[in-house]
């Protein structure tokens, strides 16, 4: 394929995803054209354009001529045809690898030679949409993420038999939308997705073992380990419908390992209609499109008489002793604690159960606190009993300081 500049881009499917992606392109000067199987899904995203520049313009983000300028360069279509004169068609369809490849065929039946045909999939391989394509060569995956306008990165996925001219294409187009372009070899999940893995997967485990609240879990990792979202927020805007579908797809690609198995937690959300905010409730309750969160437990005000640190992790004993330091206590000192001493553990990777036993400590007076993450720019703290540990020691004082502290059961 010789190298070309794009200016006219063709959109398959109209949701959330073809929207987004229409509006960045139109904004970036491009000719957009829509089509959707459903003429009335694209008159709704027109009109969804039009109040979405509307309110940019409001903003002062852009220009009122802009705005108009930029929704006249979005053309609606009423047949795979009209996207005849297209360098690039970018499908947004379901995600469905029979209805991909069908969709292809249909488009290399219309296309020119060289126009590009781009797939939004978030985990179905490349490679295999091509298969059957009389081009597979110009078949090459372009993923954007939801909400298209926010989020700057987007993955450009080479097939086995795709051409490297391709992909540098839609990098460079990328560029010119305002994107950053990462470029991906074809395995499942690609790269965000198949990172995301570790915190949703992870997330659905801790939550669905009873470990902790969702609204806990989604406050540790926006708060502490510094993601803009906890896995629950996230998957709540992205929705189950679309989620829980490419947890499947990415554990079987990938032959069912263990560590990508979705959670039947997620599975009779998704049946149940409780998909995130499109639906008004996922994980949380939406009421005008606001998440309703949780009441905050109220902080127990008692400290204990005295506290001593597990001199275990060396490491662990100096983050937490400072951090006592500056709620105003001080832990005792020695190699053991004494009979009525709050006992402070500090593992990595293992319980708080495990911790004491192994450290011949009494787990009635036991309480581990996470210290992965450094505590100074934080106010956050995760912190997990033993079976026994007595309810007075549960909640100290010192970890839930300023009624920020989560407890993990």
């Amino acid at each position: 394929m010789s190298t070309f500049t794009i200016e006219t881009l063709g959109i398959v499917g109209t949701g959330a995803m073809g929207r987004g992606i229409a509006q960045i392109a139109a904004q970036a000067g491009l000719t957009v054209n829509l089509y959707d199987a459903n003429p009335q899904a694209v008159e709704a995203a027109r009109k969804y354009l039009q109040d979405t520049l509307g309110k940019l313009a409001e903003k002062g983000k852009i220009s009122a001529a802009d705005a108009e300028a930029t929704l006249a360069r979005v053309k609606p279509c009423g047949a795979l045809e009209d996207l005849a004169g297209c360098d690039t068609v970018v499908e947004a369809i379901v995600e469905k690898l029979e209805v991909k490849r069908d969709l292809v065929a249909k488009l290399e039946a219309v296309l020119r030679p060289d126009a590009i045909i781009a797939s939004n999939t978030s985990s179905l391989s490349i490679t295999a949409i091509a298969v059957g394509a009389k081009a597979p060569g110009r078949v090459v995956g372009y993923h954007f993420f939801n909400p298209v306008p926010l989020m700057k990165v987007v993955e450009v996925i080479d097939g086995l038999s795709g051409d490297p001219a391709v992909g540098d294409a839609l990098m460079a187009l990328s560029r010119r939308m305002g994107h950053t372009p990462v470029r991906c070899k074809d395995m499942p999940g690609f790269i965000v997705n198949h990172a995301g893995r570790g915190m949703n997967i992870e997330g659905i485990k801790a939550a669905q073992e009873g470990v902790a609240e969702f609204a806990d879990i989604d406050n540790i990792m926006r708060e502490q380990a510094g993601f803009r979202m906890g896995p629950f927020e996230l998957m709540d805007l992205t929705g189950l419908d679309v989620s829980h579908p490419v947890m499947e797809s990415i554990y079987n690609q990938f032959y069912q390992e263990p560590r990508y198995r979705p959670s039947p937690l997620t599975a009779i959300r998704s049946v149940g209609g409780l998909i995130g905010r499109k639906a008004g409730a996922g994980f949380y309750r939406y009421a005008d499109g606001q998440k309703q969160v949780p009441a905050a437990a109220v902080v127990p005000s008692a400290r204990p008489s005295s506290v001593w640190v597990s001199h275990a992790s060396e490491r662990g004993h100096a983050m937490v002793t400072k951090l006592l330091g500056a709620l105003g206590v001080t832990p005792e000192g020695g190699n053991q604690p004494s009979a009525d001493a709050l006992i402070i553990v500090t593992p990595l990777g293992l319980d708080a159960t495990t911790s004491a036993l192994q450290q011949g400590l009494d787990p009635a007076r036991t309480v581990a606190i996470d210290t992965l993450l450094p505590f100074e720019a934080t106010k956050r703290r995760t912190l997990m009993t033993t079976p026994a540990t007595g309810a007075p020691r549960a909640t100290p004082r010192m970890a839930c300081s300023r009624a920020t502290a989560r407890q993990s059961r």
